[in-house]
């Protein structure tokens, strides 16, 4: 196996973002947690939460929950969407993820957890205030996928808000129609019902930081640390 010895021999094989990136892992994460990759390594993951988010640049799972390496099993798409269960011929990337981390890595939580100014959601609900506006995409994969936010959008109705506000509440609306999604299941239904897997919905503010939680009986989104989140976000800056 050949070697580049520096940055510039390098930089036509990744971005160079990326090679920063890795400089900056190998003097600091590395190093210190070298130890622990190893024994990932060596016994494998296991995770107990999994966490299906958007594939939104700004809303990485692993930084807003501080998670090291082999704690959380994640997946991202499209605007954090879980597809009903249909078994057919069809590639089904979001559920074979479903399915190997609850029947292989044996996960105890699964979260579905949207965010705040999601372009998905907001594109969706630009079809809805407006129906005479293009289709979402032009192309063959994006349109198709956003339609799961269907039945979330016919529970909520057409905007009767300010539509960014309407953008939220639909947001709010899909995190639950994704957990309906997944109660489709067949292992997630029976284990659930065992009382060994455990579903939650999360909503994270993309630029207050704020994280919100599901509670299921009563609908609404409940504020997580409000006091310790309004301490942070109101402290002087210098």
């Amino acid at each position: 196996m050949s070697e580049l010895k520096d940055d510039h021999s390098a930089a036509h094989l990744l971005p160079e973002r990326l090679i920063h990136g890795y400089e900056a892992f190998l003097g600091t994460r590395l190093g210190s947690e070298q130890a622990r990759f190893r024994d990932l390594a060596e016994r494998g993951q296991k995770p107990s939460i999994m966490l299906i988010g958007c594939c939104d640049s700004r809303v990485s799972p692993e930084v807003i929950f501080d998670a090291g390496p082999g704690e959380i099993f994640v997946v991202r798409n499209v605007a954090n969407l879980v597809p009903p269960y249909a078994p057919n011929d069809d590639l089904h990337g979001t559920s074979a993820a479903l399915e190997f981390a609850v029947l292989g890595l044996r996960v105890t939580h699964v979260v579905v957890m949207g965010h705040a100014q999601c372009g998905g959601i907001k594109a969706f609900a630009e079809g809805v205030a407006d129906p005479y506006q293009r289709p979402l995409s032009p192309g063959d994969f994006i349109t198709k996928w956003m339609s799961l936010i269907q039945p979330a959008s016919d529970r909520v109705g057409p905007p009767s808000e300010p539509f960014g506000d309407y953008v939220e509440r639909l947001g709010h609306e899909s995190v639950k129609q994704s957990l309906a999604n997944l109660r489709t299941f067949p292992c997630v239904q029976a284990l659930e019902a065992r009382g060994i897997l455990n579903l939650h919905g999360a909503y994270f503010g993309v630029a207050d930081g704020k994280l919100q939680a599901l509670d299921e009986q009563s609908g609404v989104f409940e504020t997580i640390h409000g006091d310790a989140h309004a301490a942070v976000v109101s402290a002087p800056r210098f």
